[in-house]
């Protein structure tokens, strides 16, 4: 039986992206400061690269479910020029007050809940406990958590509430994107290391 995979699952807007609510229009896409950086520390590394994002706007009826296949076009090609493939974009369509009938609804894949963490598991074969959540906000620390993930807040100024819970205490705070990538990049060498 093949081993399973260590992964780097990324919030998609003010983590990876530039934080424009509600966009879907790919020219409108712009990665955040240092993303490009972070990104090719991350392709060099070989992992799987997974974008897990809540896209609340389907059932706030703010544009359609079919719009993010535009969005997963744009973030491949932002990967491929920054030496990086996306392996994956996963997005919760869901939101308790939507008003789009099929997605108005409470589920297990909106963050901070941990479904989408748990489907590119089984999708991509991997290691929850070796991967590494990564995101702007605490309810992407605290889906991380949920699914056993190893977690890194980019603490860009996204976080206003800070809703204290056990669950919603990363293993890292750092000021960039790139800062993390550094993180997951020295982890990576000193499991290597281990193993050799």
């Amino acid at each position: 039986m093949a081993m399973r995979q260590a992964a780097v699952l990324l919030d998609k807007d003010g983590t990876l992206l530039e934080n424009v609510p509600y966009n879907v229009d790919p020219s409108r896409m712009r990665l955040a400061p240092t993303a490009g950086a972070a990104l090719r520390r991350f392709g060099a590394l070989g992992m799987p690269l997974i974008v897990v994002s809540n896209q609340p706007g389907v059932a706030l009826g703010k544009f359609p479910r079919a719009a993010l296949a535009g969005v997963e076009g744009r973030l491949a090609d932002l990967f491929v020029e920054h030496g990086a493939r996306l392996a994956g974009f996963l997005s919760c369509p869901h939101h308790p007050e939507g008003i789009v009938g099929e997605y108005a609804r409470a589920c297990d894949c909106r963050k901070p809940m941990s479904g989408m963490l748990t489907r590119a598991a089984s999708m991509f074969g991997l290691d929850l406990a070796r991967s590494w959540m990564i995101g702007d906000i605490l309810d992407d620390v605290e889906a991380g958590r949920r699914a056993g993930c190893r977690t890194i807040l980019v603490d860009c100024g996204n976080e206003t509430e800070w809703v204290p819970g056990e669950m919603r205490v990363p293993q890292y705070i750092v000021d960039s994107l790139d800062a993390a990538a550094h993180i997951v990049e020295q982890a990576v060498r000193v499991e290597a290391e281990a193993m050799s």
